[in-house]
C-alpha cells in the first residue's frame, strides 16, 4: 500500500482530497501545523474507513517537514503521491508598493524552500517504486501576478517554474507534476471550485498524467 501525502492539511479542500484518495485505496498522511486539527480530520477520515494519521510540522521549517515525511513513509508506506497545498499566510498579501524585500522572505520560503523540501524527501521512494504524482496547487496570481499581492505573486510564480521544471524533468522516471489553478474561493457552493470537486480533479490529475498545468475554471477577465 502507498501513501497519499498532503501538506497543508485541512477541513475544506484537504480533507475532501484525504477521502478522495484513501477511498482509492491509498493510506493518507495529513501535514499541517495544527496537532488539534490534524486530530480531528484523523477521527473523520476513520469514520470512512480511510487509513489516516497526523504529522504536525511548519514548511516554513525545514527540519520539521523533512522529519514528518519521513515518519509518515515509515509508519504508512512509501508516499507516490504528495499535494502541495498549505494556505498562505495574510502577511504575505501586501500591495507591491509596499513590499519589501524582507516581506518576500516568508512568501519564498513557503511557496519554493517548502516544496523543493518536500520533493526532496519523497523522490527517493518515488524512484524505488517506479512511479509517483507531485501535485502543486495555487491560486490565479501563480499565472497571473496581482499587484494587491505581492507577496504570493513572486512566490507562486517561482513555485509554478519549479513545479514545471519537475514535470519536464521527471517525466522520463514516470513521476508526474503538475499544477492546479484555482481562479476564485473554494466553497462549498462553488460550481467549479468545490472542496470535493477540487479533489476529483485532482484525484483525475494523477490517474491521467495529461499535461502540466489544469484550471478549475478559465481565468476571469
Amino acid at each position: 500500500m502507498t501513501t497519499f501525502a498532503l501538506i497543508g492539511a485541512g477541513p475544506g479542500l484537504g480533507l475532501a482530497t484525504a477521502r478522495r484518495f484513501g477511498s482509492a485505496g491509498h493510506t493518507v498522511a495529513l501535514i499541517s501545523r495544527n496537532v488539534e486539527k490534524l486530530d480531528g480530520l484523523t477521527t473523520e477520515l476513520a469514520h470512512d474507513g480511510i487509513q489516516a494519521r497526523g504529522y504536525p510540522a511548519d514548511v516554513l521549517d525545514i527540519e520539521s517537514l523533512t522529519a514528518a515525511l519521513y515518519a509518515a513513509a515509515a509508519d504508512l508506506g512509501t508516499v507516490e503521491i504528495l499535494q502541495y497545498s498549505p494556505v498562505p499566510r495574510a502577511d504575505f498579501m501586501k500591495p507591491v508598493l509596499d513590499t519589501s524585500a524582507d516581506d518576500l522572505d516568508a512568501p519564498l520560503a513557503f511557496s519554493v524552500k517548502g516544496p523543493v523540501t518536500a520533493v526532496n524527501a519523497v523522490l527517493p521512494g518515488m524512484r524505488e517504486l517506479g512511479r509517483g504524482t507531485l501535485l502543486f496547487v495555487n491560486g490565479s496570481s501563480a499565472v497571473r501576478p496581482n499587484p494587491k499581492v505581492a507577496g504570493t505573486s513572486v512566490a507562486f510564480a517561482a513555485e509554478s517554474a519549479y513545479a514545471r521544471m519537475l514535470h519536464d524533468s521527471l517525466a522520463p522516471e514516470n513521476i508526474h507534476a503538475a499544477q492546479l489553478i484555482v481562479p476564485g474561493a473554494i466553497r462549498p457552493d462553488a460550481e467549479h471550485s468545490s472542496p470535493d470537486v477540487l479533489a476529483g480533479r485532482l484525484y483525475d490529475i494523477h490517474a491521467k498524467r495529461d499535461g502540466f498545468r489544469h484550471y478549475s475554471e478559465p481565468l476571469p477577465d
